[in-house]
């Protein structure tokens, strides 16, 4: 007996489908007419140069990206993004029938051919080579394709030669070897033979699949990324042609979230910046977006109860506080202005200096002693705490409180007299922390202002 699949095979045999070609586009000379590349980066550098009659493709060479055109707007995104399937006489199935550039929407004829048969597209009559222009009707939009992930031991293969690593040089250098090697394992940082001192950021889920390998070429001696005579970035499935792969991205540095749930999550830009910010604020758990175009809210539900701050590059406060009102939905989250408050002139903003550029002017070891983020402590997330009275005049009979926290921190609160927070520093705070050997810096007791040590 013939199954369906069977069947396929003698139609597409005796009646081939292929996928249409993309417009042919030129690009456009007046790069500078375009004011944003679609990566979310300004464009003031000129670096997005786009199609012509197009202001959202074109090739960015400084993320790297082609963002191209189809030939017909996306079922699914809503984007001219859509090729369909023609046959040998340039003939269409469905208007539904194809496969988008960007977004994972692949409808095949195979499975249209089947849906008609079952009568899953409500409307259609079953399936003959007469009707296949008449097919016009309301479509079930078919399921999404499964993601697709990496085999361990190809992830494996990559934690060796860091000698020739460019980026594991760079934090040998800046960090020395036991701190870089630290970092390195942490995010299972990788090398590859793709480009000569290439490296793989590997993107582990949480649930510890890897989604994906993003190879990029650093400068070993500045750690920038090379852009000339292009931008070296690629992937790990392409580099290996591993065909269909799907893929479906996920934060780098999300496979961290199931061992430290307590602490706080740090979102940035880069990778890069990423690993040197944990190195310098290990209280945070720091993951990366990779482009801005990543920083969408279904990427935030694995994030739904943690409390989440958001580090743009100096460039883009505005748009991530857009995108950040969008995530309040799914868990708490506030974007950081600390790059804003400190900017020194408008050429480092023009630069898009991030929070690695801020904190490399530092040593780590004096960094330890910078907060750039008020300390904050949630009552709900105090675990037990003590109190002991301070006697006399010279303390204003302040309280000093010691609590522990769910995610292993501990700290010293003042309060007053009446248990009340003390938000207004005094000469009596002075004395008491110079008595009891205590740095009071002002943070926030469940959102109200409050003199805390840790």
């Amino acid at each position: 007996m013939t199954d369906v699949t069977d069947k396929n095979k003698l139609f597409f045999m005796a009646y081939p489908y292929i996928l249409e070609a993309s417009p042919i586009l030129n690009l456009d000379n007046k790069r500078f007419r375009v004011k944003q590349c679609p990566c979310g980066k300004k464009n003031t550098d000129g670096k997005f140069v786009p199609f012509k009659n197009f202001v959202d493709k074109g090739f960015c060479h400084s993320c790297g990206e082609l963002f191209r055109a189809g030939n017909h707007i996306c079922p699914q995104c809503k984007q001219v993004t859509f090729n369909r399937y023609v046959d040998k006489e340039k003939k269409y199935l469905a208007e539904a029938v194809g496969k988008c550039l960007v977004c994972n929407y692949h409808y095949s004829p195979a499975q249209y051919i089947n849906d008609t048969k079952e009568g899953i597209i409500k409307g259609t009559k079953p399936f003959n080579k007469k009707n296949i222009q008449e097919a016009n009707v309301e479509y079930v939009t078919p399921a999404p394709l499964p993601t697709s992930f990496i085999p361990l031991n190809i992830l494996k293969s990559s934690l060796d030669g860091y000698s020739q690593n460019h980026f594991a040089q760079y934090l040998c250098k800046i960090f020395g070897a036991k701190t870089a090697n630290k970092a390195i394992g942490k995010y299972f940082i990788g090398t590859s033979k793709h480009w000569n001192g290439s490296t793989v950021f590997w993107q582990i889920d949480a649930a510890g699949k890897i989604r994906a390998g993003k190879i990029m070429l650093y400068d070993e001696t500045t750690g920038k990324r090379i852009k000339q005579p292009y931008s070296h970035i690629t992937w790990v499935h392409k580099v290996l042609k591993m065909d269909e792969f799907n893929l479906k991205q996920c934060f780098f540095g999300e496979h961290l979230l199931a061992k430290d749930y307590g602490k706080r999550v740090a979102i940035v830009e880069s990778e890069k910046t990423a690993v040197i910010a944990s190195i310098y604020l290990p209280q945070f758990i720091w993951l990366a977006c990779g482009s801005l175009v990543n920083l969408k809210p279904e990427r935030f539900k694995i994030l739904s109860e943690r409390n989440v701050t958001l580090f743009p590059d100096l460039n883009g406060f505005a748009k991530w506080s857009e995108i950040a009102k969008e995530i309040h939905k799914i868990t708490t989250v506030k974007v950081s202005d600390v790059l804003e408050k400190n900017i020194k002139n408008e050429a480092e903003r023009k630069a898009g200096l991030d929070i690695a550029d801020y904190l490399l002017k530092y040593q780590v070891e004096d960094f330890q002693r910078i907060r750039l983020e008020p300390i904050n402590i949630l009552i709900n997330k105090i675990l037990y705490g003590y109190a002991e009275t301070i006697a006399g005049k010279c303390f204003e009979n302040m309280r000093l409180i010691y609590v522990k926290t769910d995610d292993g921190n501990s700290y010293d609160v003042l309060l007053n007299a009446d248990g009340n927070p003390i938000s207004q520093q005094t000469e009596a705070i002075t004395r008491l922390a110079i008595f009891f050997n205590k740095d009071f810096k002002l943070g926030l007791l469940d959102n109200e202002p409050c003199f805390i040590s840790n």
